[in-house]
């Protein structure tokens, strides 16, 4: 009796299964082709440069303070944390060139791609999804207007932009964090800490740390606005989208990291 009455239930599951597989390829076709209308469009006049230079204020100056504070907290606590492992050994010297190498090939894109994809992020998406519910992107549509070149491109190139600045920011509050705790503790001053902090970085770890602040720049820009540009009908939308353009760059930056340090992992 179970197993006739489980023959019927296997078309559906399987078909069930076809429509979820269609679905995530056609999800895939969509970011594709979202993605290259943003390269097709950015760099193509009319230009939106103050729109792209507001932009960089909401995603760089709005985050200031709160960058600022976690590149603090960041830098004291691995400096605190990561003593008593150095004193067990008797290397508490090396400790500035481990906090330097931690923080700049690590740390500070990391933290600032993620505290800019709960920030930034969410703040896109539910923008743009706002937009779209309440009908203005499709209003600008009708009038003529680009919106896909005024609230995408502009989005994207000013957290393609930012990030990396605050990256670099981040990097240098966190070693400033660093010093206090090393100084407190050791009485290293500042001259020493910075020679000692420099010394184990090279040209690589710069350039890598750069790549990978711009990669998670973008990352955080262009699922923001997918997320806000295309969110369904409904104020429900708007909530989703803010929650996924979250969840997605994140778990983006994080796969991204992985990639990014097996590669420049060749060249060391």
């Amino acid at each position: 009796m179970d197993n006739t009455q489980s023959i019927p239930k296997h078309p559906k599951r399987l078909a069930k299964f076809k429509q979820s597989l269609s679905d995530f390829f056609f999800t895939l076709y969509k970011i594709n082709q979202f993605i290259l209308r943003f390269f097709r469009e950015a760099f193509v006049p009319p230009f939106e440069l103050k729109e792209v230079v507001r932009q960089c204020y909401e995603v760089g100056v709005r985050s200031f303070t709160l960058i600022s504070v976690t590149g603090f907290i960041v830098g004291v606590i691995f400096t605190k944390q990561s003593r008593p492992s150095l004193s067990q050994f008797g290397a508490e010297s090396w400790l500035p060139s481990l906090v330097s190498i931690a923080i700049m090939r690590a740390l500070a894109p990391l933290v600032t791609a993620l505290i800019a994809s709960g920030k930034v992020g969410s703040s896109i998406g539910a923008e743009l999804g706002s937009m779209r519910v309440t009908e203005q992107i499709d209003a600008m549509e009708v009038s003529g207007t680009k919106p896909f070149k005024y609230l995408v491109c502009t989005r994207v190139l000013a957290t393609t932009l930012t990030i990396p600045i605050l990256s670099t920011y981040t990097g240098f509050v966190a070693l400033f964090g660093g010093y206090l705790n090393v100084t407190q503790n050791e009485g290293t001053t500042w001259t020493t800490f910075i020679q000692e902090v420099f010394e184990p970085l090279t040209f690589t770890d710069f350039v890598a740390s750069l790549i990978k602040s711009i990669v998670f720049g973008f990352t955080i820009g262009i699922v923001g606005c997918y997320q806000g540009y295309n969110s369904n009908k409904g104020t429900e939308g708007v909530g989703k989208a803010a929650n996924g353009a979250v969840i997605t760059a994140m778990f983006l930056v994080f796969i991204e990291e992985v990639i990014i340090v097996q590669i420049t992992g060749w060249f060391r």
